[in-house]
């Protein structure tokens, strides 16, 4: 936990803001959003009042969520039997998997399903083997909090369900501390229903819209993702879990994990949103096969070394891969920024919003416009041109289009060409340049002046608005 930690805390500062911190520390408080419940958002208000509008200060919380998992994960290898060299297994593997160096380093919606999900399963796990109800009410309340967060959190509770209707043990689907457990979860889930409900389930439209965009993308990556997620030795631990589990005699009233687990790659293939969903399941799945790899490990002496040192290998790829721990010139040059967009995408703020303003300034601009919130969050972060930044993207398409009188907009990136009808005259002025040759989703976006709406900016906003 500690050498976790402070590996988080000393790549905290490198390279900059994710476009998603910079979205969630826009958003104004609120029940919920287009996109998302209101949890993370309101957590980047509370770092950023508490300790500072940084990078780091966002970054608290998932640091925090990350090396809380690694003794949850610890525990569930326990309730399955693993003694303390499984137990140490499972810490340190996970301590370097790719999963939780990514989510413990940026403040998104799944830090927190680092310590959700294996609380939730964990629960679960303990229940069922040691016949106790009481934890089934524990993992309600947990799923109930957590959809203050993610509405995803359900599919593991319908992995659960599944699992236990196809595999057993059934009587607890008869159980009331089961039912009392579904309670739970409803009870304080209610505020985030009723949201949805009472805004036409934006959830819904946006799980749409995601599909729309990444589904070909989505379906294809999650297989590799499944083995890089948690490291190529990460992978044997929870490949090892699903063929122990299916094998041993003594772990049969484990095998719902085995169906939930499948339950969430389907989830993930058919629904196409991110490739990411899996993350949860994957780490449990881990912590489950720490027990036969220790078994392995304990078979022969020169094991133990070849163990050691494949964990240590494994927690440098995933580190090179998840975190932002190369010069700059060498990520630009490796490719890296590609392969893992979440790097890139904290490259180059600040250079991309001087060039914003400067613009702005030499068209004497009335407004400007972002394609996505990433790039409305760093023109409302570090612009200095003093104008109002709009989009319409997701959620801050709710928070209004330019001013009536506005003549003047800069246009900034995305879909290029998409706003000439909306205009009289749109003349492209730059392209975003981060000037380190890394590559995202920002660099050669056009940066466009438009002059001279074709209709009153009620009629025109709306146009803007999209989901992605």
């Amino acid at each position: 936990m500690a050498v976790l930690g402070v590996v988080l805390a000393v790549v905290s500062a490198q390279y900059g803001y994710h476009r998603d911190e910079l979205y969630f520390r826009m958003l104004p408080p609120a029940w919920g959003y287009t996109d998302q419940p209101p949890l993370t958002p309101l957590l980047a208000d509370l770092s950023v009042a508490l300790f500072g509008d940084t990078p780091s200060a966002l970054r608290i919380v998932p640091l925090l969520c990350a090396v809380a998992s690694l003794p949850l994960l610890a525990l569930v290898t326990r309730e399955v039997g693993g003694g303390r060299a499984a137990q140490s297994l499972t810490a340190w593997i996970m301590a370097g998997a790719t999963l939780t160096l990514a989510f413990g380093h940026l403040l998104v919606t799944a830090s927190l399903d680092l310590v959700v999900w294996p609380a939730v399963l964990l629960c679960a796990i303990r229940a069922v083997r040691r016949a106790e109800g009481w934890p089934w009410l524990v993992a309600g309340t947990i799923v109930g909090a957590s959809s203050f967060n993610k509405l995803l959190v359900v599919v593991v509770m319908a992995g659960i369900a599944i699992g236990l209707l196809v595999c057993g043990p059934r009587r607890w689907l008869r159980s009331g501390w089961v039912w009392g457990g579904v309670a739970a979860a409803g009870v304080l889930a209610l505020p985030n229903i009723v949201y949805q409900a009472t805004h036409g389930w934006p959830q819904l439209a946006m799980g749409a819209a995601l599909a729309a965009n990444n589904a070909l993308e989505v379906r294809l990556l999650m297989w590799p993702m499944l083995l890089l997620l948690a490291g190529p030795v990460g992978a044997v631990f929870w490949i090892s879990a699903v063929v122990a589990i299916l094998r041993r005699p003594a772990w049969r009233d484990l095998r719902f994990l085995v169906v939930a687990f499948a339950v969430v790659v389907v989830f993930v293939f058919v629904g196409g949103t991110q490739f990411y969903y899996t993350a949860g399941m994957l780490s449990v799945l881990v912590a489950v096969g720490a027990v036969p790899v220790a078994d392995w490990m304990r078979r022969a002496a020169r094991r133990r070394s070849l163990l050691v040192a494949g964990i240590a290998v494994n927690a440098v790829l995933c580190a090179v891969f998840a975190l932002p721990v190369l010069p700059l010139p060498v990520l630009a040059a490796s490719g890296l920024s590609v392969a893992n967009a979440a790097t890139g995408d904290q490259v180059g703020w600040e250079t991309y919003v001087a060039q914003v303003d400067r613009a702005a300034v030499a068209a004497d601009a009335d407004a400007i416009i972002a394609t996505n919130y990433g790039e409305a969050g760093a023109l409302d972060r570090f612009s200095t041109s003093g104008l109002p930044v709009h989009s319409g993207h997701n959620a801050l398409a709710g928070l209004g289009g330019p001013a009536a009188d506005a003549r003047t907009v800069v246009v900034v990136g995305g879909r290029d060409g998409f706003v000439d009808p909306y205009f009289e005259r749109c003349e492209i002025v730059d392209r975003l340049d981060n000037g380190v040759g890394v590559g995202n989703e920002e660099q050669g976006r056009p940066v466009a002046v438009c002059v001279d709406p074709v209709a009153p900016w009620d009629e025109l906003w709306p146009r803007f608005h999209h989901l992605s």
